[in-house]
């Protein structure tokens, strides 16, 4: 069978030029005129990075304890509690105003602020007051502290003379023991080892280095070989766990510490910076928008860290040109998105405000590790990134499927700039952790884009297969990877049937149906905008209720979304995307699911589905799928043969043998 896909009811411009720029008043005072000389993609320079990392940081200002210790930003607070909040607060936009002040760009003298800040903060360390901060504890409620104390102390580091060389001796010594604390601390076992590392990278700086900040450097260094995955990509912790983690954090920590140490390791991590970029380069939108996919995407901007970090030392394969066009496309697309409030504050959410997606441990103050994505703020003025013209990226003129060796497979096509990762490869589960309870849905789903976001975990699940017993859906967790092509990976999960209510945390669900030994195997292929979605069913009962799910396309208000069904496929239209998905074996019907609690992209969401039975004579399920902004004029020919499935581009033939493929499997 041919499958083609219909035209979508708008469609988005080939043209990479991204329009005027388009913000509320409250930002379009601030902002200086657009240059489409220097930035013809764009229009945003320095300047405009400038005023609105001042813009934030004057916002913030009205929200500073009386001495200035903690920043308590308005919002939910976070499972930590208001005094690790405000804490929270301070700590990420300080890291603001050193980057805008190591760049000579602080106009308003913002750090001023934060060292009499430093001061009334540590005077009386866990004072059950107003100012002072909370005691550093081990990894879980009372162990945050971790994170800020990272977060101060780089700051620190980057703004020296005028931070720390301005405090008194006695000043200087209850900093010091409040860092202190952070090294004999049980840090989560992530990226949290790198706090302390990056503290003791500090001490070391400042003369108050020994044998124990030696030792807990080693560590994180001989950690982040431990995991090391390849291609430039890291896993955050033990297990797989591959998104933005990797850029903002397991490269952004052992970098700087390299590179502002001048220390020969800056060869190992800077190398493996630049491999990271050639295929993290790839994921975000031609509207500037970064992919979406994983926890902590609240954080917006720090999703750029690593293109800036490039940059600042040196290791980068991008040009100037082209990772100004990245920063600033980016910068652009929140500016435009609404995730700057009225009062200048950054909400909790993606655009706005949008709770179902933050996580528990994200209160007020947690948006501003944006900050960490304007690091390019420290370069000057006459730095190649800020003086050379925006330049094409390769994704302007050519598709583009690479699939990774940590079961990523990335996907843009340059009709409409949208760029989709397929993941058979992260799940964000521990590796001492039961295969059992409710999914993530930022880790579960087969694939996750730069214009959509997964529904959330009380809505039927987007980018899906499962299976249904006593009224329970399967649940995808631990993911096993299996095998990458040039433009295909697969993979395979145990289905696990979860029983839990609204009020659960996902992690501690449990209780369901059990199929022994049961498995799905999975395999993803890829061309333009088309996707071949390949699934075979093992030791899973006859006569069973199976779905498979396209993209959740998200909009303010059910009326702005247009769906349409026919025996075999189904098609959900709006906001310039279409998602289609289309039966090819073992489907029966389609159809479309709504999701209430809507995505990070609207309020409401609609995705296509295709309905089928389990059974005894045929195993195999394939479906065409396509996610587009633009209309998809490539065709795919599906034919099954038992657990051989071929298919046939039209320039090119390929084979999936299913029996071969997931040989050794038991």
């Amino acid at each position: 069978m041919t499958h083609p896909t219909t035209p979508p009811t708008n469609r988005y411009s080939m043209d990479p030029t991204l329009p005027r720029l388009q913000v509320p008043d409250s930002l379009a005072t601030i902002l200086p005129a657009e240059d489409r000389g220097l930035s013809p993609y764009t229009g945003l320079t320095r300047d405009h990075w400038i005023a609105v990392a001042d813009h934030l940081l004057t916002s913030a200002d009205a929200y500073r304890s009386p001495l200035g210790a903690r920043i308590n930003f308005p919002g939910r607070p976070s499972q930590q509690g208001p005094a690790t909040d405000g804490l929270e607060g301070f700590a990420r936009t300080f890291l603001l105003a050193a980057f805008l002040h190591s760049g000579g760009a602080d106009r308003n003298n913002h750090l001023r602020r934060y060292v009499d800040g430093l001061v009334a903060g540590t005077r009386s360390i866990g004072a059950d007051d107003n100012e002072s901060w909370p005691v550093v504890g081990h990894v879980g409620r009372d162990g945050q502290p971790h994170v800020e104390a990272a977060g101060i102390a780089l700051s620190l580091h980057l703004t020296k003379a005028d931070t720390w060389d301005r405090l008194k001796p006695d000043e200087q010594d209850r900093l010091a023991d409040w860092f202190r604390a952070t090294i004999t601390r049980e840090p989560s076992p992530n990226n949290w080892y790198l706090f302390p590392a990056t503290i003791a990278s500090f001490l070391d700086k400042i003369g108050r280095g020994d044998d124990e900040t030696t030792s807990v450097i080693e560590r994180a260094l001989g950690l982040a070989e431990a995991w090391y995955r390849g291609e430039g990509w890291y896993s955050d912790g033990a297990g797989e766990a591959y998104d933005h983690y990797t850029g903002w954090a397991m490269h952004f920590y052992p970098v700087l510490h390299a590179w502002l140490h001048d220390r020969p390791q800056l060869e190992v991590f800077g190398g493996r910076l630049e491999e990271f970029l050639r295929t993290f380069s790839r994921t975000f939108d031609r509207d500037g928008s970064p992919l979406y996919f994983g926890r902590s995407m609240t954080y917006r901007t720090a999703t750029l860290t690593a293109v800036a970090l490039g940059e600042a030392v040196g290791r980068t394969p991008l040009s100037p040109g082209q990772s100004r066009r990245i920063l600033s496309a980016g910068l652009r697309y929140f500016l435009e998105h609404g995730s700057i409030t009225a009062n200048g504050v950054l909400s909790l959410g993606w655009h706005g405000a949008h709770l179902p997606t933050v996580q528990r441990y994200s209160g007020p103050g947690s948006p501003y590790w944006a900050s960490k994505g304007f690091l390019a703020l420290m370069l000057p003025p006459d730095h190649p990134v800020w003086t050379a013209t925006e330049a094409e990226l390769p994704g302007d003129s050519e598709n583009y499927a690479r699939a990774l060796g940590v079961g990523l497979l990335i996907q843009n096509t340059t009709a409409d700039g949208l760029v989709r990762v397929h993941n058979h490869g992260s799940d964000h589960v521990k590796t001492d952790a039961a295969d059992s309870g409710a999914p993530d849905p930022l880790y579960a789903r087969f694939g996750y884009s730069t214009r959509t976001g997964p529904t959330s975990l009380h809505d039927p699940a987007d980018n899906h297969i499962q299976v249904r017993i006593r009224r329970v859906w399967s649940a995808r967790r631990r993911i096993h990877r299996v095998e990458t092509g040039d433009n295909w990976a697969a993979s395979w999960h145990a289905p696990r049937f979860p029983r839990f209510s609204p009020w659960e945390a996902s992690d501690t669900a449990d209780g369901g149906p059990v199929l022994p030994s049961a498995r799905i195997e999975s395999v993803t292929a890829v061309r333009a905008a088309l996707e071949v979605r390949i699934n075979r069913l093992v030791r899973i009962p006859p006569d069973l209720p199976v779905r498979l799910t396209g993209w959740a396309v998200a909009a303010p208000h059910p009326r702005d979304i247009d769906a349409r069904v026919t025996a075999a496929s189904a098609v959900v239209a709006g906001a310039g995307l279409e998602s289609t998905v289309t039966g090819v074996q073992g489907w029966s019907s389609a159809g479309t699911a709504s999701a209430s609690y809507g995505t990070a992209y609207g309020e409401w969401a609609v995705m296509p589905m295709l309905h089928g039975t389990t059974s005894q004579v045929s195993n195999v399920y394939v479906a065409v799928v396509s996610l587009s902004g633009v209309p998809v004029d490539e065709m795919v020919n599906c034919s099954v043969h038992g657990a051989v499935v071929t298919l046939d581009w039209g320039h090119r033939r390929q084979v999936f043998d299913l029996d071969a493929m997931f040989a050794g499997i038991r």
